[in-house]
């Protein structure tokens, strides 16, 4: 904000030094709202811890510290005495701001004296690092005319005393402002502030986050630190406030109860047994069929639930997540696992519609003793696509007349199930003794399919228009996953993806494979044929009865969506359908 007041005193000397000292030296603290009003145990407790963890240079509050309002003045001792405990994690200083419920009742009320013992002032000022700031009290008054005579006095005395604060901010509870200046009516306060160059105004009571610029001030209303509340209109609930005071201003932002962590929130112990626990602790039996009109009939699962702990044992409930359709029998389960130890259950699953998505087994997994996790394993419905020997190696012309192409896959899932919205897509497969051959035919009712696309190899293609494929084929043993993607240009991205223990552990983009492809743009539909030799990937020879583990789809860009084989689309082998070779 420009004041010109501050103009003129930046010509001493002494102020030039003052500020290039507070450019080195930002200030970082904290403001937190209401405790109190209907409070909620433990939030503010939590609020505190986490403040502490960001080590800011001080605390504010915005007051609301106790509940009050009680004539007792053992509860009103006590309340304090709570209170003061609550916040003694804090290292640093903290700044309190008197609200409605710390201070309720006129001079020489017990509220007074007790906010006099345990806290000081209720209005006051104080510097730091070249910047001031103005704590006032508006506790027992509901609009800036109100205050008395002597306190304003006081602040316009201190406000003209400090003109040569780099940055002025003022913290009080009750928000006058935001019925007046919010609603367009004049604020005394406001007339002062601006009149005497203040840049930030922080305040509280509503127990809702509220913000506003008026006249170049930013004003601030923090919601609930834990006072009784409901979440604001974005969803924002518990939160505090994080200020910045550096060279370019005063910078605010809010954060959530619960987001600022400890430094040990997650050891590298923790997790390597959430991996092996994931991994590990649920096995399913099997992987279901669908039928041809990708149903699921009544089919029976076993579960192995395994305990890897050594010294834990592993009491929880077990439930199925079901996508419409879905059936399971028992709905719920409970496990007892001793340490080191396994139990079986079985499920039968049906599904009376489109199966995917799938469902997916969860319950509540102990990686350490006292903290869990959401353990989550989806179902595998497994389809499988039939690659037929050709009687006679097809010609690579993107023609498509060859009798090997003549039961393609024409059912595909979208990337969140149900069935795919892109348009028409076909893709066949077919293989000789030395090569795996792939068509597709795609139909694009309104982009050009001539201009735009990637043309050197590895170029973009995964992000265009294209037909991609997920080739395993050793299957679900370690090894390797190839995927390939081919524009409508007859352009190639490809890599090699190398599996161990089922995860991914290498992307090798480096990788580049010798194809023969040809596309075709025939009006409102693209054509590719393409040749993939087998040695490119690393197999010796195909035969009937082979079975590989494969996915494949094709992305329409212009309606950014996918026509999915397989979903979700996934580069572990266990999660792709089966090839087999006839």
């Amino acid at each position: 904000m420009y004041h010109p007041i501050r103009l003129l005193a930046c010509l001493s000397a002494t102020i030039l030094v003052n500020i290039s000292i507070f450019a080195a030296t930002p200030i970082r603290f904290a403001v937190i709202g209401d405790r109190t009003g209907g409070h909620t145990d433990g939030v503010y407790d939590s609020i505190v811890v986490e403040i502490e963890r960001l080590k800011p240079d001080f605390t504010m509050t915005v007051g609301d510290m106790i509940e009050g309002y009680t004539a007792d003045t053992v509860e009103i001792r006590r309340q304090w005495d709570e209170y003061m405990k609550i916040v003694s994690p804090l290292s640093a200083p903290i700044h309190w701001v008197p609200g409605n419920h710390d201070i309720w009742g006129e001079m020489n009320d017990p509220s007074v004296n007790f906010y006099h013992k345990y806290v000081g002032e209720p209005y006051r000022s104080f510097d730091y690092n070249g910047s001031h700031f103005i704590i006032l009290d508006n506790s027992r008054w509901e609009n800036s005319d109100q205050i008395p005579a002597e306190q304003i006095k006081w602040l316009e005395n201190d406000l003209k005393a400090n003109t040569s604060a780099y940055q002025t901010t003022v913290y009080f509870h009750k928000p006058f402002w935001f019925n007046s200046l919010a609603m367009g009516k004049p604020d005394r306060l406001h007339d002062i502030f601006k009149a005497n160059g203040v840049d930030a105004v922080f305040t509280g009571h509503f127990h809702t986050y509220f913000c506003g610029k008026y006249d170049g001030i930013t004003y601030t209303s923090v919601g609930s630190s834990g006072g009784g509340s409901v979440p604001g209109v974005t969803g924002l609930h518990y939160h505090f406030a994080w200020v910045t005071i550096d060279d370019n201003g005063v910078h605010i932002a809010l954060i959530k109860k619960g987001s600022v962590l400890p430094w040990e929130e997650v050891s590298a112990e923790e997790l390597i047994a959430v991996q092996n626990i994931n991994r590990d602790a649920v096995k399913f039996s099997r992987a279901l069929t669908p039928t041809k009109e990708l149903t699921v009939s009544s089919q029976e699962v076993v579960a192995t639930f395994t305990n890897p702990h050594d010294g834990l044992a592993v009491e929880r409930d077990v439930i199925w997540d079901l996508p419409k359709g879905w059936t399971v029998n028992p709905p719920e389960s409970k496990i007892f696992l001793p340490a080191g130890g396994t139990q079986k259950v079985t499920y039968t699953l049906a599904s009376s519609g489109i199966y995917a998505p799938a469902p997916t087994l969860t319950t509540r997994f102990p990686y350490v003793k006292g903290k869990d996790f959401d353990l989550k394993v989806p179902l595998t419905v497994r389809r499988s696509v039939d690659c037929i020997t050709a009687e006679k190696s097809p010609k690579i012309d993107a023609i498509l007349d060859e009798a090997c192409w003549g039961d393609p896959v024409t059912a595909y899932f979208g990337p969140a199930g149900g069935l795919s919205t892109s348009q028409m897509t076909s893709i066949a497969f077919t293989y000789d003794k030395s090569n795996l051959y792939v068509a597709a035919s795609c139909f694009e009712s309104e982009s050009d399919l001539t201009k735009g696309f990637s043309t050197d190899h590895d170029g973009p293609v995964y992000d265009e228009e294209c037909v991609g494929l997920f080739l395993a084929p050793a299957g679900e043993a370690d090894g390797s996953v190839y995927q390939i993607y081919f524009n409508p240009a007859g352009n190639v991205f490809d890599q090699k993806i190398e599996i161990k223990n089922s995860a991914v552990i290498d992307a090798k983009r480096e990788w580049n494979g010798k194809y023969k492809v040809k596309t075709r743009v025939d009006g409102g539909k693209w054509y590719l044929e393409a040749k993939i030799p087998l040695s490119e990937l690393k197999v010796k020879s195909l035969k009937e009865g082979d079975e590989w583990r494969v996915n494949f789809r094709r992305k329409q860009k212009r309606l950014s969506t996918s026509a999915d084989w397989i979903i979700p689309i996934s580069y572990e082998p266990a999660k792709f359908g089966n090839m087999n070779f006839r």
